[in-house]
């Protein structure tokens, strides 16, 4: 036996976004590259708690929601990668990412010592890219009872389906989605859905929290909304591009 591709077109990629610093405010962009370990300079860097031993030692928005409000805006382009260099504060002011003031306010807003960190394949919960569609996003903030920013979900790639049922994505995992036309352009393999976490709770523009948006996940999809998948092949992603899923079948040898 071997196994046949079937190729269908799911829709088109509407948004994508780097989010260069674990936690902090992400970077919308109008292409990116795909690599081995996900978006070329997404989650390269991350502050450390400083003292913890734990397998999981970095400061995330669930600890401490303010980090959200921190906005990466500089990339090094001298540099291979598309690493971030600079961030707004919440307080106005533009910072170097590995600056002593920064390191400083995020330690006394934190309430403990933190050191920023940089991870050449990248700091992941669970995948290196995270996909979603705005039908998903919409349907929970319906059951949540408001409109959702859809920053709350922090996806790397947004794919317009042009449908309005939510969590089409989770039929996708095990196959391979492709961007764009050709046949040896980016694609990656859908490998589990993404099991929710309190930062979709927390407001992108405030910090505030609002559980209702993970108990509506929670109720809706047993707290799945959108997917994880790892590359198969490098390539550029742009907006706008086609999304084709391609599913593999049993055929014939």
């Amino acid at each position: 036996m071997r196994e046949e591709k079937r190729m269908t077109e799911l829709g088109r990629v509407s948004e994508i976004t780097r989010y260069p610093v674990k936690s902090m405010a992400g970077m919308p962009a109008t292409e990116a590259v795909l690599g081995w370990h996900g978006l070329e300079g997404d989650r390269r860097f991350g502050f450390r708690r400083v003292g913890d031993s734990s397998g999981f030692p970095f400061l995330t928005a669930s600890r401490l929601p303010a980090l959200v409000l921190y906005r990466p805006v500089a990339y090094d382009e001298s540099t291979e990668g598309m690493l971030a260099t600079g961030v707004r504060t919440p307080g106005g002011s533009v910072v170097a990412l590995g600056s002593p003031e920064l390191k400083s306010e995020i330690s006394d807003r934190a309430g403990e010592s933190v050191e920023l960190m940089q991870l050449k394949h990248g700091i992941f919960d669970e995948g290196a890219v995270s996909v979603i569609t705005p039908a998903t996003i919409d349907g929970v903030g319906r059951e949540a009872g408001f409109r959702l920013d859809r920053r709350r979900f922090r996806a790397n790639i947004v794919v317009e389906t042009g449908s309005g049922h939510p969590f089409l994505e989770d039929a996708w995992v095990g196959h391979e989605l492709q961007f764009g036309e050709s046949d040896s352009g980016a694609a990656a393999l859908v490998t589990l859905r993404d099991e929710r976490c309190v930062m979709v709770n927390i407001d992108p523009d405030t910090g505030e929290k609002d559980a209702r948006v993970m108990k509506a996940v929670v109720r809706l999809n047993n707290n799945f909304a959108g997917v994880y998948a790892t590359a198969i092949r490098r390539g550029s992603i742009r907006v706008g591009d086609p999304v084709f899923l391609n599913t593999r079948a049993p055929g014939l040898v």
